[in-house]
């Protein structure tokens, strides 16, 4: 994430959006490169800020490869030319990225929605939270371990998988990268790196396949748009 410093606004951190218009929702059906998403995400985000685009909401799929946030520790990556591997300049540690996995890069505007980036990362678990319930999957959040994860006592006591991912980045306080939801990836590519830096065997990387939901990337994506609508209201 950003290191610049928040203002809070309130309660919740985010302002009156009734007059504001929507996000753009922009889907991608093919894997979409790293470097061009990045190169895509950079150019809106700088016309937002310069105010002539609006915010957008953009999922896809990228090919098999590894990111590293800027709280990676190198010893995370355990097989080094497995993927290729990219420097994110997003929050958190090293993940994976690949085909089942359905990305939200979210590019939205905290000078309209607070300047308040803790509030806003509450909203992107809470978003994640209420996608998952429309599966009746129950995600939750735990302190000290980014990201939405679900309890699975099948394989022990006190185990937990990960389901989904979270790191951000901010730029004149308008957001990019965003989230990262587990539908049917290729769960073995993880044993490439530690997700996150969590190396505890008590907590894994779980799928809504892998749970045994075998839900299409278009049922997933109307439920990511319904629970942004509830989530964060426009």
């Amino acid at each position: 994430m950003s290191t610049q410093s928040p203002n809070h606004t309130g309660a919740s951190g985010f302002t009156d959006r009734e007059h504001a218009r929507p996000p753009e929702w922009r889907i991608s059906d093919a894997p979409v490169p790293y470097v061009q998403a990045v190169a895509d995400m950079e150019a809106r985000v700088a016309a937002i800020a310069a105010g002539t685009a609006g915010e957008q909401v953009w999922l896809l799929e990228h090919p098999p490869l590894y990111t590293a946030g800027t709280s990676t520790k190198p010893a995370d990556l355990l097989a080094a030319d497995r993927f290729p591997v990219f420097e994110s300049g997003r929050g958190g540690q090293l993940t994976y990225h690949g085909p089942g996995q359905r990305i939200a890069y979210v590019m939205l505007d905290l000078r309209t929605r607070g300047q308040d980036v803790r509030a806003f990362v509450t909203l992107l678990e809470r978003w994640v939270i209420a996608t998952l319930d429309r599966f009746n999957v129950a995600g939750e959040v735990r302190e000290g371990r980014v990201g939405v994860w679900v309890k699975r006592p099948d394989k022990g006591p006190g185990h937990e998988d990960k389901i989904a991912a979270i790191g951000i980045r901010l730029r004149r306080w308008v957001s990019f990268h965003g989230i990262s939801l587990n539908v049917e990836p290729e769960l073995e590519h993880f044993s490439g790196i530690v997700p996150c830096g969590i190396a505890d065997s008590r907590y894994g990387v779980t799928s809504l396949a892998d749970l045994g939901l075998p839900v299409t990337m278009p049922e997933v994506d109307m439920a990511l748009r319904s629970a942004f609508e509830e989530v964060f209201g426009s």
